[in-house]
């Protein structure tokens, strides 16, 4: 017995037991997304179509060109108001109907169920009902038009001042419901013994959401930031479904000018380069935040 519980503890320290387990996902981390990455890598030192079995080299030529490009900059300025403002209001309205649904109100389940329902919603088949709702003969000008406000209504997302405000609004209204969720559950990890101590020494409701709940939820709110900011750079499926990126680039994102560039004008080269530049951005944001909240923390 001896001999063989020494053979199988030789055998334990020679194998790694673990190594197996994590094969599969190293295969497809190295295999797949670093290959990916590195493909995109050099494609973007090409002048190509994506389709032609001839390339140009033009070396960086692709990336001065990304930043002598007034679109770039311009979906990216839109990418990052885009991030701020959704985010912002997310959170906003989110942490609300958690802590408003934390309380005894009537028919709970049915409220959750109507703030998470957009979440599961396709944008491409909301997308036909968003155009209709928002444009000068749609649903939104004719109630401004039925209560006076004949000043107000005009073709939202025609105009290049209230598009991407719209496009906003869109998303919040999307996407809420998982901040709420997220929000909800985080609330309910919080100790009921700390909120009726509170309580007792007179903290009333509002300082009970700002000195307990919100400083306990800190760790979601970053979450949300990092994936806020990595989703607000892909942006993609509501603005292209519902403007197309206008008019005139004026709800252009990054995600929308790499389709457009990569694949309504050929220039896959060019759209490789922003591609790359989208993940570095990606890739920096969240470590910064992740950086920050644990300075924060300490």
């Amino acid at each position: 017995m001896a001999i063989r519980t020494g053979s199988r503890r030789a055998r334990g320290r020679n194998q790694a037991p673990g190594l197996p387990w994590i094969l599969p996902a190293m295969a497809l981390v190295v295999g797949l997304i670093y290959y990916a990455i590195g493909d995109t890598f050099y494609i973007s030192t090409l002048d190509w179509n994506g389709v032609s079995p001839f390339a140009e080299e033009v070396g960086a030529g692709n990336f001065a060109k990304m930043f002598a490009d007034p679109v770039f900059w311009q979906s990216l300025t839109h990418t990052a108001v885009f991030f701020v403002c959704t985010f912002a209001l997310q959170t906003l309205i989110g942490f609300t109907f958690a802590a408003i649904l934390h309380t005894e109100v009537k028919l709970r389940t049915v409220h959750k169920v109507i703030v998470f329902l957009p979440t599961v919603l396709a944008p491409a088949t909301m997308a036909p009902t968003f155009r209709l709702l928002f444009s000068d003969a749609g649903m939104l000008n004719d109630i401004l038009r039925g209560i006076g406000l004949d000043k107000l209504a005009h073709p939202w997302l025609a105009d290049p001042n209230t598009a991407l405000p719209t496009i906003m609004l869109i998303t919040v209204w999307q996407w809420t419901g998982m901040t709420f969720i997220l929000y909800y559950a985080s609330m309910s990890q919080i100790d009921s013994d700390i909120l009726e101590a509170a309580r007792l020494d007179g903290a009333g409701n509002f300082r009970v959401l700002s000195a307990i709940v919100w400083p306990s939820c800190r760790g979601t709110t970053t979450v949300m930031a990092i994936l806020g900011f990595i989703g607000a750079l892909k942006t993609f499926d509501v603005p292209w479904l519902v403007t197309v990126g206008g008019p005139n680039h004026a709800t252009e994102f990054l995600g929308t000018y790499i389709y457009r560039q990569g694949i309504r004008n050929s220039h896959v080269g060019y759209a490789a380069a922003i591609s790359l530049a989208l993940l570095v951005l990606a890739v920096a944001g969240a470590i910064l935040m992740t950086l920050n909240n644990r300075r924060q923390a300490k």
